[in-house]
């Protein structure tokens, strides 16, 4: 790998990374104390841990609690700035980064924009079946979870009640299958004493995925664990059935249509829009297929880290690359961040830049309460111990002591009393009113 020279103490090396995420957050921290100009650059000002929107969607949480601003993160970090902006476009010739009006030159520049829901092609399901990806996301789902009650609460007509109390899932991975255990809890256990005309433990919850079985990138038996426990807090799970219409009235796979008038998508991911910048190679998912290093090919001054990635390179150079790019996880876009941080160190010192090696700690989904799976350094268990696991690791990683106290409260009253501190319905929802 080539070695770059800059440096001067008079000419400092800018990094500029677009990105407020794991990869990116932790990258820029790594680097605190080393002598260069960073740039941190989002789209939104906070940065959100995203293994818990699911519990903003299920109103176990507020968004405050899993989101903390970028700039209040960075604050005594002075070698860093933040900038609160949309980027629109890159020019890798004259290494600058295009806003609607502006731009920004940069020595060194390190994507970690994630990922989006991809369709696969019907992009007209969006409106019908959220997905999970921001703030804003989560709060869409919470509105349309909770006023499926209030408007079976009016409802006269049996099939109407039961068209909104009939929630879909589309998605077996892990977000999915948390997000249908939350609905199942929302049902039998949250909502059991707050409604007169209905009752919301005959909610039915449908969990679709098109593959053979459960979370995918678990081994077995974990699978049929988690679908042994869904199962028994009442979710209809369905495998082997793809989705080929979802509507204003439901979902339709195979011949069957289910009605509901709430359906969640957890079933894919793409990368982000950003990547269609870069004239390089690129995986299906549109991904952008990086050196083993992280870093781009023929351009060894730009990174990509976190799920934009796509690593396919094995821990040496000798052995042969591995069947399947890195997981789009959490872990993997804290490991890029510490990792390219070391690679612009060795820029800086002129030695080699080393190869990534990632290191896999384990994968972990919830279930519902007290039930949870996990894989971890090679012991498969579900259970209540795996729950706690779940708890403590998700409760250590959230940054910030505020949010973690908070987070640590929240659980411990949602456990003793069964109920969810965030149900409020705000705003206007125009796709459900109550006439």
């Amino acid at each position: 790998m080539r070695i770059l020279n800059h440096n001067t103490s008079k000419d400092l090396l800018n990094l500029v990374i677009i990105g407020g995420g794991f990869g990116g957050l932790t990258l820029a921290k790594s680097l605190k104390r080393t002598p260069i100009k960073i740039t941190l650059v989002d789209r939104q000002n906070h940065h959100l841990f995203q293994p818990l929107l699911y519990q903003v969607a299920s109103a176990v949480l507020s968004p405050g609690d899993i989101a903390v601003p970028i700039r209040w993160a960075l604050r005594k970090q002075v070698n860093t700035k933040v900038l609160l902006a949309e980027v629109n476009g890159i020019d890798t010739t004259n290494k600058k980064i295009k806003f609607t009006n502006q731009s920004l030159s940069y020595d060194m520049l390190v994507l970690a924009t994630g990922v989006r829901n991809d369709y696969f092609g019907n992009k007209e399901w969006a409106k019908f079946a959220p997905g999970l990806k921001s703030v804003d996301d989560a709060l869409e789902l919470r509105q349309r979870i909770l006023m499926a009650y209030e408007i079976a609460e009016w409802s006269t007509d049996p099939e109407e009640q039961k068209k909104n109390l009939t929630f879909v899932v589309v998605g077996g991975g892990a977000t999915g299958v948390e997000m249908a255990g939350a609905l199942a809890e929302i049902a039998r256990q949250t909502l059991l004493k707050d409604f007169r005309n209905i009752n919301s433990s005959d909610a039915h919850v449908v969990l679709i995925e098109g593959g053979n079985r459960l979370l995918n990138g678990f081994r077995e038996p974990i699978p049929e664990k988690a679908r042994n426990q869904l199962e028994s807090i009442g979710v209809e799970v369905i495998t082997n059935k793809q989705v080929t219409k979802i509507d204003e009235n439901g979902v339709v796979f195979g011949e069957k249509r289910i009605n509901s008038s709430t359906v969640f998508w957890a079933a894919g991911v793409k990368a982000s829009h950003l990547a269609n910048q870069l004239n390089t190679p690129k995986d299906w998912m549109g991904r952008i297929i990086v050196e083993p290093d992280c870093s781009i090919p023929n351009h060894p001054e730009i990174f990509v880290i976190g799920d934009l990635a796509s690593h396919q390179h094995a821990k040496n150079e000798e052995d042969p690359p591995p069947n399947n790019p890195l997981p789009g996880v959490a872990q993997t876009a804290i490991q890029m961040g510490n990792h390219v941080a070391k690679c612009i160190n060795a820029d800086r010192n002129s030695r080699v830049r080393p190869r990534f090696n990632y290191k896999d700690l384990g994968s972990m989904a919830t279930v519902g309460r007290s039930k949870a799976v996990a894989d971890i350094f090679g012991i498969r268990f579900a259970g209540m111990l795996a729950w706690f696991i779940w708890l403590f690791v998700h409760l250590m990683s959230i940054v910030g002591f505020r949010n973690r106290l908070v987070i640590l409260i929240q659980w411990f009253w949602s456990y003793l009393s069964f109920q969810r501190g965030a149900r409020l319905i705000h705003g206007k929802n125009d796709s459900k009113s109550v006439s």
